[in-house]
């Protein structure tokens, strides 16, 4: 559980965009509605975009912002029931068994009553979000769902709609309060049509230079100005590139801290050649760069930033 005080959902847009901007998440104005209007309607946000463009990072601030849990659904190829929902604990009911065995309770009904009850119940994350109390539903995030397959998929919609699920031995499990759910995607398959009507949608996109500038000073708050400039442009302009996989905004970030560790205060070819790897990924992409994009890049980022200097 938190330590801080569950706090009321913001009442309108503007209150969203500060919530997020006091967390240190740099937002657009159009990601604050969709998420004022998911948090007033009681609606998942479905959030599609490339790898590394923060979209897990909006469920992490959120629930931080609020002083909620944050429930997280790790999704992969082959997940299940018993990994995302529950399960129960079959040693702890074994050992029940036999003692009672050994005490003499042969009561078949009695003793399935007993090990089939709440305390040997081990909630996965889909049943633990649906645990909150009023006032403080926790943040559910369902990170990366186009990993899973389709039948999870499916078994989702339940959740979703309802915000309950059937444990036989038990019976139906409503929440209290529905969590504020999260779901992400890096639209590696298309999600059926099902589940998104049941969610409001954004696609997150790379920020503009103006927006991830701001993102770097938030966040590596010890970096030289210039060199903040210079890397964020870079970047930019990298992005224009047909790479494998464009580096996202926690390269950016990752980039300009590094380069704040060896000390640098602006960039050169050499530096941009030493740490590339921070940024890139695959080797086609890096060899690309190393054999004369990047000089031709970092040429051009020297000398735009000294013409809009003069």
């Amino acid at each position: 559980m938190t330590d801080i005080e569950p706090r009321p959902t913001p009442q309108s847009i503007d209150e969203t965009l500060n919530l997020l901007t006091g967390a240190d998440y740099v937002a657009d104005r159009a990601l604050a509605t969709v998420l004022f209007l998911s948090l007033r309607m009681n609606r998942p946000l479905f959030l599609e975009g490339e790898a590394g463009v923060g979209k897990t990072e909006i469920a992490k601030v959120l629930a931080s912002a609020l002083g909620r849990r944050l429930i997280r659904l790790q999704c992969y190829e082959g997940l299940d029931v018993s990994s995302a929902v529950y399960e129960w604990n079959y040693a702890a009911q074994m050992i029940e068994i036999r003692m009672e065995e050994a005490a003499g309770k042969v009561d078949r009904k009695d003793m399935e009553k007993n090990v089939f009850s709440e305390k040997y119940l081990i909630r996965r994350p889909v049943l633990d979000a649906l645990s909150g109390k009023a006032g403080a539903a926790p943040v559910f995030l369902i990170d990366e769902l186009d990993r899973t397959d389709e039948a999870f998929e499916a078994f989702l919609l339940e959740i979703l709609s309802d915000f309950q699920v059937t444990v036989p031995e038990l019976g139906t499990i409503k929440a209290e309060e529905p969590p504020i759910v999260i779901i992400t995607t890096n639209r590696t398959r298309e999600i059926h049509d099902a589940l998104k009507r049941r969610c409001l949608y954004h696609w997150v996109d790379y920020p503009d230079a103006a927006r991830e500038l701001e993102i770097v000073r938030r966040k590596v708050p010890q970096a030289n100005e210039r060199l903040s400039a210079e890397v964020v442009s870079f970047i930019q302009k990298l992005r224009q590139l047909d790479l494998f996989k464009a580096p996202g905004v926690a390269e950016t970030i990752d980039w300009a801290g590094a380069l704040t560790e060896l000390d640098k205060v602006a960039l050169d070819p050499e530096t941009v050649s030493d740490t590339i790897g921070v940024l890139l990924k695959y080797q086609d992409d890096i060899a690309r760069i190393e054999q004369g994009e990047g000089r031709r890049i970092l040429k051009e980022v020297k000398a735009e930033l000294s013409a809009a200097a003069e």
